[in-house]
């Protein structure tokens, strides 16, 4: 190879066209898939609650009959109903009900009441005349929740309330429902 062609060829390779390609890339965007559904879940235990044995029973269903509820990408989520049943030692019934989020909506704000979900209710404890227990209504994969405590009296009445202790001071709870809880 000659001096005159190394440097020919040299010099055409120092110096590169400037391209007018834009180049991009392309974001996917995920699409929503089917409605998701949390899994079923059923708790049965038997409590000693004002000098009786009683059977404490929460179950939590998928509810077709609710509304469904959609997060910020459009992800639709089936929401849920809770059942709970408290029973006699008879196997007669004390008490039953079956919680939607719309119990708890006085408690929860616009967000909540429109991209939440019921996600829990669990059995607490048996505390004096009440039997406590533990719910939260969240939005659907995030550690987001609004922590609610639902108390049932021996007489069958219902107080619900914010938990703002949220389990660092669950053994505190007053036995009685405060004038704010009623």
């Amino acid at each position: 190879m000659t001096a005159a062609s190394l440097l020919t060829l040299l010099a055409g390779c120092g110096e590169k066209k400037k391209s007018q390609d834009i180049i991009t890339q392309r974001v996917e965007t995920v699409k929503p898939q089917k409605p998701e559904r949390m899994q079923e879940y059923h708790d049965s235990r038997d409590v000693a609650w004002i000098g009786r044995k009683y059977r404490v029973e929460v179950q939590r269903q998928p509810a077709d009959s609710l509304p469904l509820v959609k997060d910020e990408t459009g992800q639709k989520f089936v929401d849920n109903a809770i059942t709970v049943a408290v029973r006699r030692s008879d196997g007669s019934t004390f008490y039953q009900h079956r919680f939607t989020k719309g119990d708890f909506e006085s408690y929860l704000d616009d967000d909540y009441r429109k991209t939440g979900i019921l996600e829990g209710l669990v059995f607490d404890k048996a505390d004096g005349d009440w039997l406590t227990f533990a719910a939260s209504v969240c939005h659907p994969h995030t550690d987001e929740y609004i922590p609610l405590v639902v108390r049932l009296s021996r007489m069958g009445e219902v107080v619900i309330r914010l938990d703002s202790l949220m389990d660092t001071m669950s053994d505190t709870l007053p036995t009685e429902p405060s004038s704010e809880d009623i």
